[in-house]
Formats: C-alpha cells, structure tokens, sequence
C-alpha cells in the first residue's frame, strides 16, 4: 500500500509494509525541484535515517531497476 500527497514544495510518497510478518517501517519518500529524500524510521537506533538522491540519481536507480548485473552510463539522447 502506498499514498500520495502533493504539497506547497513537494511531492510526498509513503511506502506502508503490508505483506507478511515481519513488516518493516514506512518509507516515505519527498520529491523536491532538485533532489528527493528517501526517510525511514529505524527502531535500533529509535531515529529516523534519511538519504538525499540527486535527479540524476533517481534517473538512474530508475533505469538499473530493469537491467542486468553490470556496469553502465546514460547518455543524453542525440539531437
């Protein structure tokens, strides 16, 4: 399960772990004009870990979730 929420400076998504025992904490993700952050409480350490990806990034996380083991580099699309 998953929920959107759009506000003034960003776009909030919240992944809720829903499946089988044992869950794990939401996720919640906020895409900004420039980055997004990727936030989870952790329960070990009782606060929450967050990770800041640029664009770029995120591009990229995008396009590996598809392709095999390996290494690659997009290129901008030729006029």
């Amino acid at each position: 399960m998953f929920t959107i929420e759009h506000g003034y400076d960003a776009t909030t998504v919240t992944l809720v772990d829903d499946g089988e025992s044992p869950l794990r904490e939401d996720v919640i993700i906020n895409t900004f004009e420039d980055c997004i952050t990727v936030t989870q409480f952790d329960p070990s350490t009782d606060s929450a870990q967050q990770v800041t990806l640029s664009l770029a990034q995120l591009r990229d996380l995008s396009a590996a979730l598809d392709l095999p083991e390996g290494v690659y580099q997009i290129r901008p699309e030729e006029g």
